[in-house]
């Protein structure tokens, strides 16, 4: 009864972690405020579809890729560099917010990235290959350099496949799955799942985020702006900087138990004798 309460108490454990761990990375985030952007421009039930689906993918990604690491490192050198990766997000996150005002300054710059990402996407997606020559230069006489061969074929293949995909899934749910991918490669939420799923069940871990972000993504779509400008961003992310300086003490804790136990016992000559 002890062993079945246990493994209960350690499977909600690893999904509270995920799910702290995303929900306090990811609100305010730049991938929160597109989705909160794109849902004032488009169909919100759209908005959702592509950003959550693209969140759950990334989630999986990055879960599994961190499943992948204790086979080629043992697992207290990976819950050691968990803990470490906890810490350095969780300093940085605490000057972060030491740093930020009480106005969310940092909030209005990172909505302005937002919006200057989106419309570079609608510019980029709208027609326009980059290989169209202003009118201003063709007056002037400018003719710029034709683009290589190479380089024409790239962008040839990446627009064939967004407009495939634009056709099967709609432009909105295409925007929406890219912008968000995008916006989340390599972000601190990536690598602390990939750091998650190095040291728990890849399951759990990718069951944490997802609730994580599907709760993240459904409230920047309902009310992500109304929600941004209320809530105190320097707050929540001092908030998120104590519990991820939380999570790295324990990771290094068990990593130090892990390599404890992992010690020979010595034996005394007088049992072996004995025997």
């Amino acid at each position: 009864m002890s062993t079945s309460s246990g493994v209960s108490e350690g499977m909600t454990t690893t999904i509270f972690r995920a799910f702290a761990t995303i929900i306090f990375s990811e609100i305010g985030d730049k991938t929160f405020l597109i989705a909160a952007i794109l849902a004032m421009r488009h169909p919100r039930l759209v908005v959702l579809a592509g950003a959550f689906g693209s969140l759950l993918l990334m989630s999986i990604l990055s879960a599994v890729m961190g499943h992948v690491l204790p086979s080629l490192i043992p697992k207290q050198w990976t819950q050691f560099a968990a803990g470490v990766l906890y810490l350095v997000f969780g300093f940085k996150m605490l000057m972060e917010g030491r740093e930020m005002t009480s106005d969310n300054a940092k909030l209005q710059e990172e909505m302005q990235e937002a919006e200057e990402e989106i419309e570079n996407d609608e510019v980029g997606a709208g027609g326009s290959n980059g290989n169209s020559i202003p009118l201003e230069s063709m007056e002037e006489g400018q003719v710029p350099s034709s683009p290589s061969r190479r380089s024409m074929k790239k962008n040839g293949l990446a627009d064939g496949m967004r407009n495939f995909c634009d056709l099967i899934f709609g432009p909105v749910f295409v925007q929406a799955f890219v912008l968000t991918f995008l916006g989340e490669w390599g972000d601190r939420s990536q690598i602390a799942t990939i750091a998650l799923g190095a040291t728990h069940s890849v399951y759990l871990v990718s069951l944490g985020t997802i609730i994580g972000h599907m709760a993240c993504t459904t409230l920047a779509v309902l009310g992500g702006r109304y929600v941004a400008s209320k809530i105190s961003v320097k707050h929540i992310t001092l908030g998120g900087a104590m519990l991820f300086l939380m999570f790295g003490v324990i990771y290094l804790y068990e990593s130090l138990v892990a390599s404890t136990d992992d010690l020979p016992i010595p034996i005394a000559a007088d049992s072996i004798s004995a025997i």
